[in-house]
């Protein structure tokens, strides 16, 4: 028995990067998935290749229509959605003052307006139920400030708040809402030009862990969120970022790398 057997999972922005990681960990554990995103050829490629467990559907995050659509066709496919891992997001690297009032909303759309209408979208069906498990993906950048990132924590640090929020009304109904915070993650979105692991290792030495962190290892948070195993867990937030949110090392002071 797989971890999430019988279970049915809609994963968004699930067709590369942490979502594709999480939908492969998921369909081994024995959930239905539903690799929600925009990227046609990568979302069918994935479904084709985890096989009759998986399905992918088209789903642009930021319209309720889309969202009602998509709902409907995996009740129809698979049977009622019991896990929704929101994982759709983007990044911009642009200073506060070069942000553009466009760019910013646009970050915030995606990554904070997307996760609000995957939860009204799902949860009418969980409390019916009396049961559900929603995994709202933020970031190591929704604990902490960071500069040349205005729009992109805006919108992390708004989903811990949707989370705490959902969690409250939500919770009592049998419905389960908690949070992961990843850090850097080695995914398209932080390693643009396509660097070796090792390559990008080296950005991360200034924090415990020393190294990038693997979406495999973001996957397997969500993955415990979503199981029984974390039943008692409602509002909680896991930060999964080797460290990062402690703060950096200075260099040759005592308790940093290499020093005595």
């Amino acid at each position: 028995m797989g971890r999430l057997s019988g279970k049915v999972a809609i994963i968004t922005g699930g067709a590369r990067g942490m979502g594709a990681a999480t939908s492969r960990l998921f369909a081994a554990e024995g959930a239905k998935v539903a690799i929600a995103d925009v990227l046609d050829d990568a979302g069918a490629a994935l479904a084709a290749e985890i096989g009759s467990a998986a399905r992918f559907y088209r789903l642009d995050v930021t319209s309720e229509d889309a969202w009602a659509q998509i709902v409907g066709k995996v009740e129809a496919d698979f049977g009622p959605v019991d896990v929704l891992v929101n994982n759709a997001g983007i990044l911009l690297f642009k200073s506060l003052l070069e942000t553009s009032l466009e760019d910013y909303e646009r970050v915030l759309k995606v990554n904070l307006v997307g996760e609000f209408l995957g939860i009204k979208a799902v949860a009418p069906g969980m409390v019916a139920r009396g049961k559900g498990s929603i995994v709202n993906i933020s970031s190591v950048d929704g604990m902490k400030g960071a500069n040349g990132l205005a729009a992109y924590a805006s919108s992390k640090w708004g989903v811990r708040g949707l989370t705490r929020v959902a969690a409250m009304e939500l919770g009592h109904r049998g419905v389960r809402v908690n949070s992961v915070h990843p850090g850097g993650v080695d995914t398209i979105m932080t390693n643009h030009d396509g660097g070796s692991r090792d390559e990008v290792n080296q950005r991360f030495g200034n924090i415990p862990a020393q190294r990038v962190g693997g979406p495999e290892e973001i996957a397997a948070a969500s993955l415990f969120l979503a199981s029984d195993e974390s039943s008692y867990m409602i509002g909680s937030e896991i930060v999964v970022d080797g460290g990062m949110v402690l703060g950096h090392y200075y260099a040759g002071m005592p308790g940093a790398p290499g020093a005595r």
